[in-house]
C-alpha cells in the first residue's frame, strides 16, 4: 500500500467514526445521554384514582384483581382498569403494543393521578422502546411495583428524571407493614427510614429479617435498583440511569447461587460495581442451594467475594424482594444507607 492509499484510507476512517454519532452509533465505553433533572410525582391522597395495568404477566384471575380493587379503595383511592388489563397474549397480557399502551395512556389521562402494575412476571423490557417518554415527563405521577417492573420503574426513571418506587404490585399482600411503608412515602411523603422488624417473640433474640453487614459504614446517592435478573438483562441498553455515585439496591428469588454469582459478575465487567458509592442486597427468595448442588457457594459468599471488595458500605436482608412485608422504595430519590445499622433513610420526600 503506498503513502498516499494509506492516507486515503485513514482519512476515510476518521469520517466515517466522526459520523457514527449521526448514525446513531457511540462507542461502548460512553455514557447514555446526560442524566434529565429529577422530577419528583405528586403524592397520593384519599379519593385519587390509580389506574391498574399488567405490563408483563397476564392477570389469569379476575378474583385477583378484585382483591387488588378493594385493597386500594380500603386506602381510600379511586381505581381504573386499563384498557388492556384482562389480555392475553401466551404468557403476556397481550401484545407489546396494547400493554405498552396501557402505559401510556395512564401517564396522559388527567383523570389518574398513579400508576400500578397488578403483576410482575415477564416482558416490560419488550416495552422500553414503545414508551411515549415525552407523554411521561409533562405527566408526572407515581409508578409502583416490582419484579419485573423494573424494567419499567429504571428505564423511566433514566429518559425522564422521574422518580418511580419500587414497591408492592397490586397482587401482593397488603398487610400493615406494607402499607404503612407505602403511605409513608406516597401518601404522607416523609423523609422515611427503612429498618427491618425487631421482634424477638418468645425467642432470646431476632431470628428472622435480619441484616447482615457485609462492610461497615454509612454512604449517601441515588438510590436506583430493583430485580438482579431483570436489571442485568437490560445492562448495555440506554435504559438504564446513570450509576455514578448511587445505591444500588438488590432483590431476586428463586435463582440458583450460581446464577446470582453470574450476575454480580456482569454487574462487576459492564463497570457498575466500581461505580456505585453503597450497595444494599435484599431477600433472595428460594436462592439456597437445593438438591444436587454439592460443593456449591453459599449465598452469603456470594456475595462476600464481589461486594466486600468494593470497599464500600454493604448489607443484606432488607426488606426488598418477593416477600409479603416489603419497603415502597423510590427510584432515584437522595438517600443514606447505614451499613452497620441495616437502614435506608431518605434525605428528602420522594413526592412533591
Amino acid at each position: 500500500m503506498t503513502l498516499r492509499s494509506r492516507r486515503e484510507v485513514l482519512a476515510s476512517l476518521s469520517v466515517a467514526a466522526a459520523a457514527l454519532p449521526l448514525l446513531g452509533f457511540t462507542p461502548s465505553t460512553a455514557l447514555a445521554e446526560k442524566a434529565p433533572k429529577t422530577i419528583l410525582p405528586p403524592r397520593l391522597k384519599a379519593g385519587d384514582t390509580v389506574g391498574l395495568i399488567c405490563p408483563a404477566g397476564a392477570a389469569f384471575s379476575k378474583e385477583t384483581v378484585q382483591i387488588t380493587i378493594e385493597s386500594l379503595e380500603a386506602l381510600g383511592l379511586k381505581v381504573k382498569l386499563g384498557k388492556h388489563v384482562y389480555d392475553r397474549f401466551g404468557y403476556l397480557a397481550g401484545t407489546d403494543q396494547a400493554r405498552a399502551e396501557d402505559v401510556n395512556t395512564m401517564f396522559a389521562d388527567k383523570s389518574v393521578q398513579g400508576i400500578l402494575a397488578i403483576h410482575g412476571g415477564w416482558g416490560c423490557a419488550r416495552l422500553l422502546p414503545l414508551l411515549d417518554y415525552k407523554t411521561i415527563q409533562k405527566n408526572p405521577k407515581p409508578l409502583i411495583g416490582y419484579s419485573d417492573i423494573t424494567a419499567l420503574l429504571l428505564a423511566i426513571n433514566a429518559k425522564t428524571g422521574l422518580v418511580t418506587f419500587h414497591g408492592p404490585v397490586g397482587s401482593a399482600t397488603w398487610n400493615k407493614f406494607s402499607v404503612d411503608s407505602f403511605r409513608q412515602v406516597l401518601f404522607d411523603g416523609a423523609p422515611t427510614l427503612f429498618e427491618n422488624p425487631k421482634e424477638i417473640g418468645d425467642n432470646l433474640t431476632v431470628t428472622k429479617d435480619r441484616i447482615t453487614t457485609i462492610t461497615p459504614g454509612t454512604a449517601r446517592g441515588k438510590l436506583i435498583g430493583g430485580n438482579l435478573t431483570v436489571l442485568t438483562a437490560i445492562v448495555g441498553s440506554d435504559y438504564l440511569p446513570h450509576w455514578k455515585d448511587a445505591i444500588l439496591f438488590l432483590e431476586d428469588t428463586n435463582e440458583a447461587v450460581y446464577r446470582i454469582d453470574r450476575m454480580l459478575t456482569q454487574l462487576k465487567l459492564a463497570g457498575v460495581l466500581d461505580q456505585v458509592k453503597g450497595v444494599v442486597f435484599g431477600k433472595c427468595s428460594d436462592c439456597e442451594p437445593g438438591k444436587g448442588s454439592y460443593g456449591s457457594l453459599t449465598l452469603e459468599e456470594v456475595l462476600e467475594q464481589h461486594l466486600q471488595p468494593l470497599k464500600i458500605p454493604v448489607y443484606s436482608g432488607a426488606m426488598i424482594g418477593h416477600i409479603t412485608h416489603k419497603f415502597t422504595v423510590p427510584v432515584g430519590a437522595e438517600a443514606e444507607i447505614d451499613a452497620t445499622a441495616g437502614t435506608i433513610k431518605l434525605l428528602n420526600s420522594a413526592v412533591a
